[in-house]
């Protein structure tokens, strides 16, 4: 009886083991098929051209629409797999988000294993199709059986050897369909207001070149939304041409941009504007308003969590024993959100009309374990104050601070002024800036400037003082006459 016993549980360990050797050899076997069936063997580079669009990740004009889109003609990508290295170029012809004429701009891309921004560069590479195959070919892939959108893959696993600021590997799933074409590669990266961001990216519509497979329309989103769509007219296997593709010119100005921000001060400054009101300087300023028993911080999160940070300290700085209860933002694009978490770690409630709460307590409450930051560390969920109509108020009796909603701004739904009607302060971001000497009145007007003003009218506001979020040039603050007079009043 007790054989018995332990033959029956000794088979099933035994088939298990057994398994194990079979299911590497099923994943060796899934990539080679597909390497076949994708026309890749022997495929050292690569390069391939179109046209397409780039979009602007954090700047949509409203936080529930996508990301706004910039036309690529001309577009060009060479990769070197041997290195690895990528070089992309293009051209495009648009009209200034803020209005205005179009111009022609010409862009580029380079990557190599040096680039700055680590993975978040490499993956344009280990992404695309055939470097999605490579890369599992050298990293121990694994592979199951799965389905995506109702449809069946093979779905392929594998890690990067480059690591997170967390310390881990970053992950690449692909799904390879019926016919070896790889349909889908996932990845992730770390991503101040997302936490672990989403890269997802499909390849459609396949064709031959002498048998390499590529893919004539090709989709990357991040955040949900699109941020680089392509139209692929033709690609070629190890080009002759190569070197001249992959050649960085020497540097002449423009290149293909990046998420606005930069650095910021590590220990910002600031200025008293009045009795218990502040102001917090750097690239990306802030306004601090002291009530009976609390703050309020306008503008809580610019740029980095570094900045946010040191403003807050800042803050209790100047303020200390009451707490920032309220931080107020005057819009959601990331380069006013980008430290946004950290000040959701500190316990601090966001602030802002009603259509930026789902967008923003949905990005709050992602995952963030590529590089834990301080609201990982913290353990808070984001608190959301979606405030309903054009004005919030906030106000202890003696002083009062308005919250107003900007109406008719293109550049972004739900982008609110501050005003101490007391202090007779206002304060603003993205809407007014000097105009420079040799162009005092611009013509045709600033369409955000022209917006302020008119608001500032309808308001029936009469401010003595105008700060802005970003710095001035003169760093100063502005007068409504500086306002008048840049659009000939």
């Amino acid at each position: 009886m007790t054989k018995r016993i332990f033959r029956q549980l000794l088979i099933p360990l035994v088939l298990a083991c057994a398994a194990l050797p079979a299911l590497a050899q099923n994943a060796a076997t899934v990539i080679a098929n597909s390497a076949r069936a994708m026309g890749i063997e022997g495929l050292n580079s690569i390069y391939y051209y179109g046209s397409g669009a780039n979009y602007s990740i954090g700047q949509n004009n409203n936080a529930n629409i996508p990301w706004p889109q910039t036309p690529l003609n001309d577009y060009v990508r060479a990769i070197d797999f041997t290195v690895p290295a990528s070089r992309a170029t293009w051209q495009t012809y648009a009209e200034p988000v803020t209005g205005g004429a179009a111009s022609l701009q010409r862009g580029q891309q380079n990557i190599n294993p040096n680039s700055p921004g680590g993975w978040t560069q490499q993956l344009e590479i280990w992404t695309t199709p055939w470097g999605f195959l490579k890369g599992a070919a050298a990293n121990n892939a694994t592979v199951k059986r799965g389905s995506l959108d109702g449809k069946r893959y093979q779905v392929v696993t594998w890690n990067a050897p480059v690591k997170s600021p967390g310390g881990q590997n970053y992950r690449v799933v692909g799904y390879i369909n019926a016919d070896g074409l790889v349909e889908r590669v996932q990845t992730w990266v770390e991503q101040s207001i997302y936490g672990d961001m989403l890269v997802d990216t499909t390849y459609s519509f396949y064709r031959s070149n002498a048998g390499l497979m590529y893919p004539t329309q090709i989709s990357q989103s991040r955040g949900g939304w699109p941020v680089f769509t392509a139209q692929i007219l033709g690609a070629w296997p190890n080009p002759a041409k190569l070197a001249e593709l992959m050649a960085v010119p020497a540097p002449a100005g423009g290149g293909g941009g990046g998420p606005p921000g930069g650095a910021a001060p590590a220990q910002p400054l600031s200025e008293q504007l009045a009795p218990g009101v502040y102001r917090i300087t750097g690239a990306y300023g802030s306004m601090a308003v002291e009530f009976a028993d609390h703050v309020v911080l306008f503008e809580p999160g610019p740029q980095s969590e570094a900045r946010a940070l040191a403003g807050i300290a800042e803050v209790r700085r100047l303020i200390p024993n009451k707490p920032i209860r309220y931080g107020v933002i005057t819009h959601h694009h990331f380069d006013h959100t980008g430290g946004i978490a950290a000040a959701v770690a500190e316990g601090i409630t966001i602030v802002t009309p009603e259509v930026n709460k789902r967008f923003l307590e949905n990005a709050l409450s992602g995952p963030r374990t590529l590089a834990p930051d301080a609201l990982a560390k913290s353990g808070r969920k984001a608190v959301v104050e979606g405030f309903k109509g054009d004005k919030r108020v906030f106000t202890d009796g003696s002083r009062t601070l308005e919250i107003h909603v900007i109406q008719g701004l293109p550049h972004a739904d739900g982008l609110v002024i501050g005003w101490l009607p007391q202090e007779k302060i206002l304060v603003y971001a993205d809407m007014f800036n000097f105009p420079p000497a040799n162009d005092p009145v611009p013509n045709p007007q600033v369409i955000g400037t022209r917006v302020f003003y008119e608001n500032i009218l309808r308001l029936g506001l009469n401010p003595e003082r105008i700060l802005s979020i970003h710095q001035m040039n003169p760093n100063r603050l502005a007068t409504l006459q500086d306002i008048r007079s840049s659009l000939g009043l």
